[in-house]
């Protein structure tokens, strides 16, 4: 498998690309391809043996930060990370979280589910703001910050479709305080207690958007658009899952008119706020 660069067009990602100069775009949509591909290989399940895949994807990105990349992916990657500073740690720590996928790992505290969120989302965050040109202690805090309230916002909205791959994101400490096991979310047991399990990692997650918005405001107004086109549409989710009471049989998802009146909106407060 190689990474396809189009499919962020498939995406929530998607709009947020559309504020991008060509070069920074081809970048990211590069950079992405490469995610989505890492993702498959864990998700995927005509992936014959998904470690392996990871190992040679793993490998291949160390080769090619030593200038040995052996396949043509490799070799542009590699030729973007330098032309934008991309540090191997934004492809390494990515394939770590997919391999702690593949494995079933489970976090007992939400301190434990952290050290996953940064793999998965904290480390895209931040190889998106070195694309957009975004550098240092801030931009490692907004990485930080808008990453874990995206990928908690997919914890939230993907519960029950991780179940059906076997995966459980939700800290068990969290569970037990509701009467749940990971057992219990498996295999859909006490389905009425869940709500007040997912209310407190939706409350974690608005705080790191209200956190996001506020950093944003350290970095020129242009080179934050991409962001808050994709604060602005995963706040927006989470907020139609929070309005359902978190009930619903299968992921919960923007509609082309919600995600455009949210892209109007993250414009609007792009250009009149500071």
């Amino acid at each position: 498998m190689t990474p396809d660069r189009a499919s962020y067009k498939k995406s929530s990602f998607g709009p947020a690309f559309l504020f991008l100069e060509k070069r920074r775009r081809e970048a990211l949509a590069a950079y992405y391809a490469f995610c989505r591909l890492m993702d498959d290989l864990a998700d995927e399940p005509g992936v014959k043996d998904p470690e392996k895949e990871l190992s040679f994807w793993q490998e291949e990105m160390t080769r090619a930060f030593a200038g040995r990349a052996q396949t043509d992916p490799g070799k542009e990657l590699f030729e973007m990370a330098q032309t934008f500073g991309l540090e191997p740690d934004r492809f390494l720590l990515l394939i770590e979280g997919m391999r702690a996928d593949v494995q079933g790992r489970t976090y007992a505290t939400r301190q434990e589910l952290e050290w996953y969120l940064w793999r998965v989302a904290g480390i895209v965050g931040l190889a998106t703001l070195d694309i957009l040109g975004v550098k240092g202690p801030q931009a490692q805090a907004l990485a930080r910050q808008l990453g874990f309230a995206v990928q908690l916002t997919n914890i939230v909205r993907d519960v029950q479709e991780d179940a059906r791959l076997g995966r459980v994101y939700l800290p068990q400490d969290l569970l037990a305080e509701h009467g749940l096991t990971r057992e219990d979310i498996l295999q859909n047991t006490h389905p009425e207690k869940l709500p007040a399990v997912l209310a407190p990692l939706a409350q974690t997650a608005r705080d790191f958007y209200a956190q996001a918005a506020q950093t944003m405001r350290a970095f020129p107004a242009c080179n934050m658009l991409p962001c808050r086109v994709m604060g602005c549409l995963y706040r927006a989710n989470l907020a139609k899952i929070e309005k359902m009471g978190f009930v619903f049989a299968r992921p919960v998802k923007l509609t082309k008119s919600e995600k455009l009146l949210h892209c109007i909106y993250a414009l609007f407060q792009t250009v009149f706020t500071r």
